[in-house]
């Protein structure tokens, strides 16, 4: 019998990049319901950090998670979630989502200028 494994609709069909998209849009949903002015900011996932616009410090040994894009040509401000550093980071889906969760909360209180544990007071706990 041949054909695919799995139906389409089953996870095993899911690539790892849709479902690390769904770990940043699950920990976004989350902190939205918190901080309602979130609707506004842009959340977006890239491989990994370039060096042609500054997302990476060549000088440096530290590959950075995130980081927070500020709004410019009308657009609005952005979050970004580097997929291969957090994914090199974890062993399994269960610490990739809370290492997702940890880079989201630490971007947005960036964004806010608040401390990460008033952005999620879970923060660092789990």
């Amino acid at each position: 019998m041949r054909g695919p494994v799995a139906p389409p609709q089953v996870p095993l069909a899911v690539s790892r990049s849709e479902s690390f998209d769904d770990l940043v849009r699950d920990s976004v949903s989350r902190l939205e319901r918190r901080w309602p002015q979130l609707t506004g900011v842009e959340f977006a996932v890239q491989e990994v950090p370039r060096t042609d616009n500054g997302e990476l410090d060549e000088q440096t040994d530290v590959v950075p998670l995130g980081r927070v894009a500020e709004p410019k040509d009308g657009r609005p401000d952005r979050i970004v979630v580097y997929r291969r550093p957090v994914e090199i980071r974890t062993r399994n889906r269960d610490e990739r989502a809370l290492l997702v969760h940890e880079v989201v909360v630490e971007q947005v209180a960036e964004l806010l200028g608040l401390a990460p544990e008033s952005v999620d007071p879970r923060y660092g706990q789990d």
